[in-house]
């Protein structure tokens, strides 16, 4: 590859994941009979899984389940499933006594881009094989084990990309949660609202492309941190991952108040302060980013209204989550580019992940 084509890949996947959107909520639609038996079901409790930045919009799918339906719901990693179960799933395995030991129903929804990678198939064949609960498969890949494995496959064939670092395949995955979540919680207009979300992004895109260049290029930068509360948290450890991927630059996530306990005592004139800023708690948030502006950062906000990236798409805010993302996948994409590396095949990473367990 040239220089001038270096980064091809990603731009394009980067710019053309509003259209993996429209599919991912197709799927969703089309999936909609066989998820309404099992979101129907009571569980005692639902997990998310994934490796990578899957586990990271598990992190936030899970908050967003609890918080459309009031139902517990949590994120593990699919190491931790595989390797420690018992400290995430409730009851005993397989009892032979359910009269006095009854069995913990639970609904898995595990997420792999490739529907391949080791920790998490492993983890599910465990799951079923001490007969768990139902599993619920998010993928890109309908042709790997993940899907065959799975009580329902939703599979987003428009995320799949060529690019090592996930952009337009992450986002398509997270539309797809985030609708499940809705419809899990019988929240129907959030959930009909997302079908705006492929036009809101495309313009979001075309509108702070330059300032994601602006921020993602300046190499006086020497550090990112990113900072998102309740659904946006995952988003927000997403965002800093694409960042060390694709540039290898020193960034991390926190919680919004988390921020001011400790780390903030990194903050210099050659910080980026990144704010997933919700409509819900704007003031504390934007608090904590007046703050470190005072103690000299620099200061990006996201949001829907009055900060320094606008969304304005009038979509309700449980339906409109993944509109953080796509100008913080350019600024590290631009970044990448200005140190002279290739965002498309980031230093000592693969596509997939897969070990010999």
């Amino acid at each position: 590859m040239t220089k001038n084509e270096q980064g091809e890949f990603t731009r394009t996947e980067i710019f053309s994941q509003p259209e993996a959107w429209g599919d991912a909520l197709d799927v969703v639609e089309q999936a909609r009979p066989a998820l309404g038996a099992l979101l129907q079901a009571e569980y005692d409790q639902v997990l998310f899984t994934g490796c990578g930045s899957t586990y990271y919009l598990s992190l936030s799918a899970a908050a967003q389940f609890t918080e459309s339906t009031g139902k517990l719901a949590r994120a593990v990693p699919g190491g931790e499933l595989l390797l420690n179960p018992d400290t995430f799933v409730r009851g005993i395995a397989n009892p032979t006594d359910e009269e006095h030991h009854p069995a913990h129903k639970t609904l898995l929804v595990a997420v792999s881009r490739s529907g391949s990678t080791t920790e998490t198939i492993r983890a599910v064949e465990q799951f079923q094989k001490q007969k768990r609960g139902p599993v619920v498969a998010i993928t890109n890949y309908g042709d790997q084990p993940l899907a065959g494995l799975a009580d329902v496959a939703l599979v987003i064939k428009k995320g799949q990309e060529q690019s090592v670092a996930q952009t337009r395949s992450f986002t398509s995955m997270f539309v797809t949660a985030a609708a499940l979540c809705l419809l899990a919680g019988g929240r129907e207009n959030e959930y009909q609202s997302m079908r705006r979300l492929p036009a809101a992004g495309g313009k979001l895109m075309a509108e702070y492309d330059v300032l994601a260049q602006k921020f993602g290029a300046n190499l006086a930068f020497d550090r990112f941190y990113f900072l998102g509360s309740g659904t946006r948290y995952g988003l927000a450890c997403e965002a800093n991952l694409k960042m060390k991927e694709m540039s290898l630059t020193h960034s991390e996530p926190f919680h919004f108040l988390e921020f001011r306990h400790g780390p903030m005592s990194m903050v210099t004139e050659n910080a980026v302060i990144v704010g997933l800023v919700s409509e819900k708690n704007f003031h504390y948030e934007q608090a904590v980013l007046n703050e470190m502006q005072a103690l000299g950062g620099n200061i990006l906000a996201l949001g829907e209204n009055g900060l320094d990236v606008r969304f304005n798409s009038g979509i309700p805010e449980a339906g409109r989550t993944i509109l953080y993302l796509p100008v913080l996948q350019l600024m590290a994409f631009y970044r990448s580019l200005a140190k002279g590396l290739n965002p498309d095949y980031p230093k000592n990473l693969a596509g997939v992940v897969k070990l010999n367990l």
